[in-house]
């Protein structure tokens, strides 16, 4: 914040008594402490300090285009953790910077992170932790000017328990919308196994020895295709005033989009959102994260303990409702519980289970909105009794007894000549997925409307 002094005239001293100097210095120490509690609590978020080098250049200006200390806290970007790295058993991570690309929905003026253990069997050392707004697009080279050391409850290094996750301090940082943030991670010791999410559709990178603060990028020459520990991204914004969750399974999570390019449907709905704003029309104001996971099933768990692909059921207070000011999430669940039983699976269970997922949201005052099941004709699960089972889901779905409001994205996106199976148009080639036209396709049906206000009380 640029201070400037003022230009007015002069005013006459007055003189004052004792007494007068003793109350007007208490009230100004009042103030004086007042404004310093309200500083530290807006910008730092969740009441740590920062660490004294950014604290200093924050206060000599050097961090001048992000000083606003208001707005609302917001997710910019999430992935839920998937499981234990494969391999990763002994050595984790030990001796490495693990720095992970991920892509802004929104941008912000203060930034905080979440790095996650669950599947870990030791305490996450992290010695040092940065974030830097990337130098290019899928590239490790940070802009020198954007780097900032992480604190998390006033100290550079944390360790979090196996089974935990750890939140950031706040650190001022003008994060822009639609854009790669690094996060860089240095562990001198091994956690156990990696905590990961493992079909990110990005790069990131890995380097020998700590290389935290490196801004080339020269260090690091292992890639990867994971998300290893951080869990999300928040900003401080003015750019919106909630966030919107995308819950779902591998046609969340973006599988058979072109890698690198962000094009899985809930990145296409936040750059619909954005372009609304900018052409002045009414659109929601929302970071738009996403929560879904390949595999994801409604009632089932992966396996393992903790299990590896927790169902639906089980996330959902996690990847939801723990996000910061949610005020809608879009669910796409149930294909997986199709394809992935041993037997015909039971619709009614199913159903059960979303209208849980929904009450659970209600209780918080987010909006629900479900989309009805994409047909998958062609693939090798498929079989008419599994293909009976998605069409009776998304009759329940259709009559408005599941969710808040539907995106009927079976209707707008299956062959008009036999409607089992995906348009070709739509179709990456597995008869599931849809291609990155698909996705587009996917996001364009949602309404503006059909994101705002609350859910309903009862259905």
């Amino acid at each position: 914040m640029t201070r400037h002094d003022g230009g007015g005239p002069e005013v006459p001293r007055v003189r004052r008594s004792g007494h007068q100097h003793v109350l007007l210095s208490a009230i100004l120490a009042v103030v004086v402490g007042l404004s310093a509690a309200i500083y530290i609590g807006v910008d730092a978020g969740d009441g740590g300090r920062r660490d004294q080098d950014t604290l200093a250049s924050y206060r000599t200006g050097s961090h001048s285009a992000a000083t606003a200390s208001t707005g609302v806290w917001v997710g910019s970007w999430a992935a839920a953790p998937v499981g234990s790295e494969p391999l990763t058993e002994p050595d984790g991570t030990a001796g490495r910077t693990v720095r992970n690309v991920v892509h802004t929905s929104v941008g912000g003026t203060s930034a905080r992170i979440t790095l996650s253990n669950l599947y870990g069997t030791s305490p996450l050392t992290a010695t040092a932790v940065t974030l830097a707004v990337a130098a290019g697009d899928d590239s490790p080279a940070a802009d020198p000017a954007t780097l900032r050391r992480l604190t998390f409850g006033g100290r550079p290094t944390v360790s979090v328990p196996a089974g935990e996750q750890a939140v950031s301090d706040a650190v001022p940082l003008a994060v822009p919308r639609d854009h790669d943030v690094l996060v860089s991670l240095y562990t001198p010791t091994s956690a156990g196994p990696v905590t990961f999410h493992h079909r990110a559709q990005q790069t990131s990178y890995t380097a020998d020895g700590d290389h935290t603060a490196d801004v080339t990028g020269a260090p690091y020459t292992g890639q990867n295709t994971y998300w290893r520990y951080v869990t999300a991204l928040d900003v401080l914004s003015h750019e919106a005033d909630g966030t919107l969750v995308a819950f779902g399974d591998s046609i969340t999570d973006g599988a058979s989009s072109t890698h690198g390019a962000n094009r899985r449907w809930p990145d296409v709905l936040s750059d619909r959102l954005h372009a609304s704003l900018s052409d002045g029309d009414d659109a929601p104001r929302y970071g738009v994260v996403n929560a879904g996971i390949s595999g994801n099933r409604v009632l089932t768990d992966g396996a393992g303990r903790p299990a590896n692909n927790p169902s639906g059921l089980n996330r959902f207070d996690r990847d939801v409702l723990g996000r910061p000011n949610v005020k809608a999430v879009v669910i796409d669940l149930g294909v997986n519980d199709i394809l992935r039983s041993r037997n015909t699976a039971d619709p009614d269970a199913i159903l059960d289970g979303l209208r849980d997922l929904v009450r659970r949201a209600h209780a918080h005052g987010i909006k629900t909105v479900g989309t009805t099941l994409l047909p998958f004709h062609g693939h090798r699960g498929y079989t008419d009794a599994r293909e009976d089972v998605r069409r009776r889901i998304n009759a329940a779905i259709r009559s408005g007894s599941v969710y808040d409001t539907v995106v009927d994205v079976d209707r707008a996106m299956h062959d008009p000549y036999d409607p089992r199976r995906l348009k070709s148009e739509y179709d990456s080639g597995d008869h599931l997925h849809p291609s990155d036209r698909g996705y587009r396709k996917m996001a364009r049906l949602i309404e503006w409307g059909q994101l705002r206000g609350a859910g309903r009380a009862e259905l």
